[in-house]
């Protein structure tokens, strides 16, 4: 057997031609014409002919495995526009949800500011009176401020009930305190 010129020379070393030669095969298509084509899918995909003809020979052996994780490049590309589609609608409802949302908001503010917006003089008169006993008295029973207003919890629900929410407003703007028996004016 005949020595290579790097064993002549007394080099045993692979080289890095050596390692490609064994990684090498060599393939004749069938025409030229096919040659041309592959090479120009190559170049439009941006891969290397040796990187094209890998990735198509490695989807045809997973397809023949029946790896239904890779798939043909059309079926992904199928799935893609799929998903592509399903997320333009989703963002198409997404959009109409959200306006629909900013006009509900925006119904909704107005809504709780529309009391503060009517005049309504039969509950601004008991809030007078009842804001002046309190600053006059400084603590006033709870079982007493319908008897200070004259107003019948019984007969005049509706207005025990707006006397009852003006309370729990001053309340929680610290104005007054509830202390059991009590309400306490602190302003």
């Amino acid at each position: 057997m005949a020595k290579s010129r790097f064993e002549k020379k007394g080099r045993k070393k692979e080289y890095k031609t050596d390692t490609i030669m064994q990684r090498a095969i060599l393939v004749y298509l069938p025409t030229k014409e096919m040659k041309e084509r592959w090479q120009d899918l190559a170049k439009k995909s941006g891969l290397s002919i040796s990187r094209f003809v890998i990735e198509h020979v490695e989807n045809s052996l997973g397809q023949e495995r029946e790896a239904e994780i890779y798939g043909t490049r059309a079926d992904l590309i199928d799935r893609i526009k799929k998903l592509e589609e399903e997320k333009k609608e989703l963002e198409e409802k997404y959009e109409i949800l959200s306006r629909a949302y900013e006009r509900l908001e925006e119904e909704n503010k107005r809504y709780r500011t529309m009391p503060f917006l009517e005049e309504m003089m039969g509950y601004r008169d008991y809030e007078r009176k009842l804001i002046s006993e309190f600053k006059k008295k400084k603590k006033i029973a709870k079982g007493e401020v319908f008897e200070i207003l004259k107003i019948d919890p019984m007969r005049e629900a509706d207005i025990a009930k707006g006397i009852t929410r003006q309370i729990e407003n001053l309340e929680r703007y610290g104005l007054i305190e509830d202390k059991g028996r009590w309400w306490i004016w602190k302003a």
